[in-house]
């Protein structure tokens, strides 16, 4: 696996003379972002050697280099999931690129069903922690050299990071929540039943991604900064039926908030 990452960096440096410090993963319904992005190269995924080939319909497959604002970014539009059949060698594979490449910050997006009962569909949750609640751990197996066998995890997502996040919001009138993200395998919705238990372990969001990734950038020394999209409820009382269609459509109409707290951040990290 090493030698294809590296593999894979070196394919990615040789077409493309930017070297970027910061990069994002635009999840579902969240790809537009990359509109923002005055692009200078983008590589199907496809055509990148090693590169698993995103499936979701709302994922578009490119990987992008360009300028957000004033700052060199390299964005993934569209992520790799579990339950699209990769093991989580394969769903974090960019992220290991991403080391490879330089990156200093990552910066992580997704739709999530909401399950505290103050939020609403259409708030930004910013991610202040995690639950590993996935069947395979991305780091199982020989420990990779970028990071300690044992990772400590109490500062997964960065605090000057979302410090920065809440003063951006606080500036632009944003509307933002916060709280622990929880990742299961999908591709069910949950149940009634698993969304109250979710809660119960201390979880305000849950869904289907993010979680591999973060621990595997947090294991690179990468600083991450997270947030989910709340596109359905699972608040007792509140549950109704919900289709992928409709989570694209709610994390398409809040979109643009996110994408100015994203830009802004990226425009003033040092």
């Amino acid at each position: 696996m090493l030698e294809q990452i590296k593999e894979t960096a070196a394919w990615i440096k040789a077409h493309t003379q930017m070297r970027p410090h910061t990069a994002i993963i635009l999840g579902t319904g969240l790809g537009h972002l990359a509109e923002e992005i005055e692009i200078v190269d983008e590589f199907a995924y496809k055509d990148i050697p090693n590169f698993p080939v995103s499936t979701v319909e709302g994922h578009s497959g490119k990987l992008i280099f360009g300028r957000l604002g004033d700052k060199n970014v390299m964005a993934l539009q569209g992520r790799f999931h579990y339950y699209e059949g990769y093991n989580m060698k394969q769903v974090t594979f960019p992220v290991r690129v991403m080391y490879e490449l330089g990156i200093k910050t990552l910066f992580v997006s997704n739709a999530a069903g909401g399950m505290n009962p103050d939020f609403k569909i259409g708030d930004l949750m910013l991610i202040t922690d995690h639950i590993n609640f996935m069947p395979e751990h991305p780091l199982h197996g020989p420990n990779f050299p970028t990071g300690p066998r044992f990772p400590d995890m109490h500062e997964v997502y960065d605090h000057k990071l979302l410090d920065m996040a809440r003063s951006i919001a606080k500036e632009k009138g944003i509307r933002t929540v916060e709280g622990v993200y929880l990742a299961t395998q999908g591709p069910t919705y949950e149940t009634p039943a698993e969304y109250k238990m979710y809660h119960t372990f201390g979880a305000d969001a849950v869904g289907m991604s993010t979680v591999p990734e973060v621990i595997v950038a947090h294991h690179c020394g990468i600083r991450t900064f997270g947030i989910s999209i709340i596109t359905d409820l699972g608040i007792e009382g509140q549950i109704v039926e919900v289709s992928h269609e409709e989570v694209q459509r709610a994390a398409n109409a809040v979109q643009p908030l996110m994408a100015e707290i994203f830009r802004e951040m990226v425009h003033r990290i040092d």
